[in-house]
């Protein structure tokens, strides 16, 4: 197994690489074994897989606990999912991207989302105090994490491109190495974000056009991409397809499974 400090260099050559690399989003050991197994270079954690696995919104220690397991399964470098880290204030927030780094992640993410539906996102100025203190934590830490700031305008009903955009711009002023910015881009919108800023920039798939391409998206200045919970919404809806089926007397759906030989391979080449 690589040491977390191999993990982390490796991490940081991903995004140094020309061209753009995918970081998909396991749920669980299994999920990871798998993805690991297919040839992907690094995972990412999911909240909303975790949730979607738990039946219920996860909690901070849900989040860590699933870090740990992730990082436990594989030899790849973990990005963690960390919503908002579960606190307001800057110093609190930037506590949990130490807590992850004891779980063995080497990147993890701060969101800009209040949690308030009423209030989406925190006043830019205290947006920007989070991610300071959130990049502060990350790279002290004796395997430095890369941090990506998450604004999240464009999913929780504030889309303003121009807002949006200042806020990346002043998150990686604050010293965030990964922009990202969730929502139902086009590819010239994505192109205008890459432009705007110079540290690498995040997609993620589950609210774009299915029709665009990686290698459009690497043409468009994406570094990294990301596909959040969408995998596990997939299993998730061919497992309701089989109990369907299964609860209106049919089994037919068993001819979609995987063998057993199947997993113990997938599972093997991790």
């Amino acid at each position: 197994m690589r040491t977390q400090q191999q993990k982390a260099a490796a991490f940081r050559a991903l995004h140094e690489r020309p061209g753009a690399f995918i970081i998909p989003n396991p749920w669980d050991a299994g999920s990871a074994r798998i993805l690991a197994g297919l040839g992907f270079e690094a995972l990412a954690t999911t909240s909303l897989g975790v949730a979607n696995m738990l039946g219920r919104p996860v909690t901070r220690e849900d989040v860590i606990d699933n870090c740990r397991v992730i990082c436990a399964a594989t030899d790849l470098p973990v990005n963690a999912d960390l919503e908002n880290c579960f606190a307001d204030q800057p110093r609190a927030a930037a506590q949990v991207i130490g807590q992850a780094a004891e779980a063995g992640v080497v990147g993890a993410s701060i969101e800009d989302y209040t949690n308030d539906r009423a209030k989406p996102l925190y006043d830019f100025s205290l947006a920007v105090e989070r991610v300071q203190a959130a990049a502060e934590v990350a790279h002290a830490q004796p395997a430095p994490v890369m941090l990506t700031a998450r604004a999240e305008g464009g999913i929780r009903g504030r889309p303003d491109i121009d807002g949006i955009l200042r806020r990346l711009q002043a998150f990686e002023r604050a010293g965030a190495d990964v922009l990202y910015a969730p929502g139902s881009w086009d590819l010239a919108t994505i192109r205008l974000m890459t432009s705007a800023v110079t540290k690498p920039v995040n997609v993620v798939t589950g609210f774009l056009d299915p029709g665009i391409t990686v290698a459009q998206l690497a043409e468009a200045g994406v570094k990294r991409i990301s596909v959040g919970g969408a995998l596990s919404r997939l299993a998730l809806a061919a497992f309701l397809r089989g109990a369907r089926e299964l609860r209106n007397g049919g089994i037919g759906w068993q001819r979609e499974m995987l063998t057993g030989a199947e997993l113990k391979s997938l599972f093997g080449g991790a």
